[in-house]
């Protein structure tokens, strides 16, 4: 009985990044950040095309994230998260989709 194992435990730290993954996740995090920030402050682009441009960083640092900071590829069973992730993803879309949705169809009924 004391010798009860829930899974959980990690010997000696496995699992976890090493700091040289830190600190390129790290880097590439304020990277992505840069790059709006210079383009925003410095007006380089139009209106749309800032505006694809911080998409695709936020885009970019949400995978950054997830796989430096998240280990979404670690673990026991790496596709049991990554196919939690893309549930995550397609009901956060339909959320998003379906507000949008209907408030341009009430917008268009009034």
């Amino acid at each position: 009985m004391s010798q009860h194992n829930t899974g959980h435990e990690h010997a000696s730290g496995e699992g976890h990044g090493s700091l040289k993954s830190y600190v390129i996740g790290f880097i590439f995090s304020i990277v992505l950040t840069i790059i709006p920030l210079f383009i925003v402050m410095n007006g380089l682009l139009n209106k749309t095309q800032t505006v694809i441009t911080i998409m695709i960083m936020a885009v970019l640092q949400l995978i950054v994230q997830l796989f430096f900071f998240m280990h979404i590829r670690e673990g026991e069973k790496p596709r049991w998260n990554v196919m939690t992730l893309i549930v995550g993803i397609i009901i956060v879309l339909t959320i998003v989709g379906g507000s949008i949705w209907i408030m341009s169809f009430n917008s268009t009924v009034q």
